[in-house]
């Protein structure tokens, strides 16, 4: 099968009809095609899960880095590593607000 070069249009079927209709207004309102609209919250989403991602990471990092740096001794890091990994794990696992999409 040969493409002569055109663009070949996203298929656009929805098997319902409500959420058809929610996407067609979000995209009217925005004043998009729903094609652009669906692309746009598809890469919104993309972009926000790598963000989400990069920050869970630089907070690890920030936490391994205090751990280096702390004095050994003391309280037991364990049971606080346990703590922060936890709350790294439920900041990772809530979820995400965005397009009606």
């Amino acid at each position: 099968m040969s493409d002569s070069g055109a663009t070949k249009a996203m298929n656009l079927r929805f098997p319902d009809p409500a959420q058809r209709a929610a996407i067609a207004a979000a995209a009217k309102q925005a004043g998009v095609s729903m094609q652009e609209y669906i692309l746009s919250a598809a890469y919104d989403r993309a972009t926000a899960v790598e963000r989400r991602f990069l920050d869970g990471f630089k907070a690890s990092m920030a936490r391994s880095g205090a751990a280096f740096a702390a004095e050994s001794g003391g309280a037991d890091p364990a049971s606080e590593q346990r703590d922060a990994e936890r709350e790294a794990l439920r900041e990772l696992e809530r979820p995400e607000r965005g397009h009606a999409a």
